[in-house]
């Protein structure tokens, strides 16, 4: 029975390292994160802006021009998709297409904030829990340092794991936000586009 407790605590300690460094990296992607979400959070408000506009107006006369009154230098993606549909508007096959397509490239944008969500605490865990075994062996044996040292590792990767899962969490819920209202807008724009026909 020892020898087997012996191996659980050898795999349990080994896999310290490879979680910090994952932990790390869930740190660093989350940084990224932040920057391009500011940026993408300053183009979906001017694009919201300028939809809303249009979509408030749009009416079987002025639908065939629907493109045209797009800015040529917005690269969104809700943008790109009404551009692709207004091409392809004679066919019901390929509006229900771009629609799938659309919410298939808004789970795509999502993945990162929702690995970081997830993942984040499942390592912030893990990172807490392996360095307490040594901790409590070093506080059995009087070694104060190696427990203080212990504690401070498992105490840091749990502070990273969460802020990671914080950053994932809040602009998951941002951008599903976002994408839905988008996804509305499309649908909104393909049941024209059909009824017109």
């Amino acid at each position: 029975m020892n020898y087997i407790t012996d191996i659980l605590y050898w795999i349990s300690t080994g896999l310290l390292v490879p979680v910090i460094v994952l932990l790390i990296l869930l740190f660093c992607r989350a940084l990224l994160l932040i920057g391009t979400f500011f940026g993408q959070y300053v183009a979906v408000r001017k694009t919201e802006a300028l939809l809303k506009g249009q979509f408030d107006a749009l009416n079987s006369e002025n639908l065939a021009s629907l493109a045209d009154r797009l800015p040529k230098s917005d690269k969104s993606l809700v943008v790109r998709y009404i551009r692709q549909m207004m091409q392809h508007r004679d066919s019901e096959a390929h509006l229900q297409k771009l629609l799938s397509d659309f919410d298939l490239a808004a789970a795509a944008d999502l993945s990162t904030s929702k690995t970081l969500a997830k993942m984040g605490p499942m390592l912030g865990l893990m990172g807490t829990l392996i360095p307490m075994g040594p901790a409590l062996v070093g506080l059995s044996t009087g070694d104060v340092a190696s427990m203080a040292y212990n504690m401070q590792v498992a105490f840091a990767t749990t502070v990273v794991g969460l802020f990671s899962a914080a950053i994932g969490f809040i602009t998951g819920q941002v951008k599903t936000r976002w994408y839905r209202h988008d996804s509305v807008n499309l649908q909104f724009l393909a049941d024209l586009l059909v009824d017109e026909r």
